[in-house]
């Protein structure tokens, strides 16, 4: 039994909680991990040797720094965005080497976390301090109207992380348009996907032994309890994770282990959980090139440049308009 209250509805948060768990297949947005507690849970994720993604976009930054500088400069100067920008420890590699080679340039990080903008402005300080900084809280969609105004000189839009694989193919089609129609010629799209391999590989980079990504996917669950007045028992649940080399999607559950009962007094929510129903909380999409050229030209973006690590784990990929 479902009761619903829609007049307290008056953030994206409680919105987007509502709508999700009143579906009939539950779910909650990825987004909604990252405060505070969830950024601390994702740079241990990041640090675990299961985690290959961080390691393998670390070794092309740190092997091919001097070639994607060169991709990037500009004579006049060019703005640097980052969509995503989390702790920064790969961009860090490129900034340091732009600033000790007097690059002309702005570095804007953007990122959904108010925490995460706040530490990286101040390690950025302390470490690079003279870089010309220029951050912003915000989320990809919302933050792309805003960046039609840099158009006075060239502009890098860099997605690292595989963040881009957090959308289904149509929504990445999407994104990748509104990037496309903020672009213009010079500018470029400077993107990391994972790629398709081994799926053991993959399921283990998501479901450690340590119970760190399952903490990170309850951080869903206690956000709920502490700011919007939720009772959900974490202890209750157990995560979940699923990989389907047939698409390249790793899909993360939250599963109920019993019958219960959850009620969210903020926005005036009950809900009954069966025995093993679940709560979908993250994909991450795998790819190859054929894909990845797909969803380019689909998106009116053409690739000029993909660099790999050795093991071939994981690809950037350059785009124009």
């Amino acid at each position: 039994m479902i009761t619903k209250t829609v007049n307290r509805l008056n953030t994206a948060f409680k919105k987007e909680v509502h709508e999700g768990l009143t579906s009939e297949l539950k779910y909650l947005s990825s987004k909604y991990i990252y405060d505070k507690k969830g950024d601390k849970l994702f740079q241990n994720i990041m640090a675990m040797p299961s985690y290959y993604l961080t390691d393998s976009e670390f070794e092309i930054f740190s092997l091919h720094t001097s070639k994607i500088a060169a991709l990037f400069e500009e004579r006049s100067g060019f703005d640097l965005i980052e969509l995503g920008a989390g702790d920064g420890k790969k961009t860090k590699i490129l900034l340091k080497y732009l600033v000790e080679n007097n690059a002309k340039f702005v570095y804007k990080p953007i990122d959904i976390s108010q925490n995460a903008i706040d530490s990286l402005s101040v390690t950025l300080a302390e470490e690079l301090p003279g870089l010309k900084v220029d951050a912003e809280k915000g989320e990809y969609f919302e933050v792309l109207e805003r960046l039609q105004q840099y158009h006075t000189r060239k502009k890098v839009i860099m997605v690292l992380g595989s963040n881009i694989g957090n959308l289904l193919h149509h929504r990445a089609i999407d994104f990748l348009t509104q990037l496309k129609d903020i672009m213009n010629e010079g500018d470029l799209v400077f993107m990391g996907f994972d790629q398709m391999k081994n799926p053991q590989t993959i399921l283990d980079a998501y479901n450690d032994p340590e119970g760190i990504t399952e903490a990170f996917n309850k951080n869903l669950l206690q956000r709920i309890n502490d700011e919007l007045g939720g009772n959900f028992d974490l202890k209750a649940f157990k995560h979940w994770e699923v990989y389907d080399p047939e698409t390249g999607t790793a899909k993360s559950f939250l599963v109920s282990l019993k019958a219960q009962d959850v009620r969210i007094s903020a926005i005036d929510l009950s809900i009954t959980f069966k025995p093993w129903e679940t709560i979908h909380t993250e994909i991450s999409q795998k790819y190859n090139d054929a894909i990845v050229t797909w969803l380019a030209e689909e998106s009116g973006l053409k690739i000029t440049k993909s660099i790999t690590d050795a093991k071939g784990y994981y690809k950037n990929y350059v785009f124009i308009k």
